[in-house]
């Protein structure tokens, strides 16, 4: 297995159970794990909005299903899975978000875990801040389920930089395990700066993030990396917040390097991530085997040093 904290492509089982059926779902499971795929991406929110109960779970049960009808395979993953997002009352988000009060971090990750028939996961992520609770005891209640084996590593989501960084220094005053990795949204194309995104609760890559994780030599992960599509289909609307000129600039350098790399434009998105600095796991939802085939081959994607400095250049 690869090394768990090198930046490689994560699979994103976002709508595993909801709506992806078993029948999709495992094809694209097997198939990744048959190209050397380790890092799985769930949370125990997803995907309540597509689920008629109101509540998250269905795609850790799904990859529970799997990883029962595929004995052994639980060995050749890495499973990466978030709590504080998933509503306590159905219809009510996000005013009815668990957050992460100690209890809940310590209960939801028991749930999961039975969910996703282990006895550990390999990353336990913070989905979002909750400012409600003080930062202490969060930091101790994430200390405690790795302390206890349940968590490998632990990671901050959708968090400000300067409250990571708060949390770290808790922990270590505190002789626990602090946040290693950070998960923020990025991709090559950029809204405008201080944007309002119309995906609640979405924390973007800053210059100042980078800086941050870099500094600190954390895991990077990114979501919304190829923006639902819109590389292969330049003709699917982006949200608002897309529409100035540097959108159909940083298309346009995307493409000329994707003929020149004879790549496609995802796989060059997906290979500016892995390949920069610092280097970022990219989460990648895929709705088929052939999807899945064309992100993964962006691994074998070199963007040269021309290549990189004419993606980095336009704004």
């Amino acid at each position: 297995m690869e090394n768990p904290t090198s930046p490689q492509i994560a699979l994103g089982t976002m709508y595993f159970g909801t709506r992806q059926s078993r029948d999709e779902a495992f094809p694209i499971l097997d198939r990744f794990v048959d190209l050397g795929g380790t890092w799985l991406d769930t949370a125990d929110n997803y995907a309540f909005w597509r689920d008629d109960t109101g509540f998250g779970g269905a795609s850790e049960r799904m990859l529970g299903d799997w990883l029962a009808a595929n004995p052994g395979t639980r060995e050749l993953v890495l499973i990466s899975t978030k709590v504080g997002a998933d509503p306590l009352v159905a219809g009510s988000w996000p005013e009815s978000m668990e957050g992460l009060a100690p209890a809940v971090i310590d209960g939801a990750l028991t749930r999961s875990l039975e969910r996703l028939g282990t006895d550990h996961v390999d990353l336990y992520w913070a989905h979002v801040e909750d400012r409600s609770v003080p930062l202490d005891d969060q930091v101790a209640a994430f200390g405690a389920v790795v302390a206890d084996g349940r968590a490998r590593r632990i990671g901050a989501s959708n968090h400000a930089s300067w409250r990571v960084e708060r949390a770290r220094s808790l922990a270590t005053a505190s002789g626990v395990e602090p946040y290693t990795a950070v998960q923020l949204r990025q991709s090559y194309l950029q809204p405008v700066s201080f944007a309002e995104l119309p995906d609640g609760g979405h924390t973007l890559v800053t210059p100042e993030s980078l800086d941050f994780v870099r500094s600190e030599n954390l895991a990077l992960w990114a979501y919304s990396t190829l923006l639902s599509g819109a590389y292969a289909h330049p003709d699917r609307p982006l949200p608002a917040a897309y529409a100035h000129p540097g959108t159909e600039r940083r298309r346009a350098a995307v493409d000329a390097v994707a003929r020149e790399a004879g790549a496609t434009a995802n796989q060059v998105v997906l290979a500016w991530l892995l390949g920069g600095s610092p280097a970022i796991t990219p989460i990648v939802g895929v709705s088929s085997v052939a999807q899945l085939d064309e992100v993964m081959a962006a691994r074998d994607v070199r963007l040269s040093a021309e290549q990189r400095n004419l993606l980095d250049s336009v704004s």
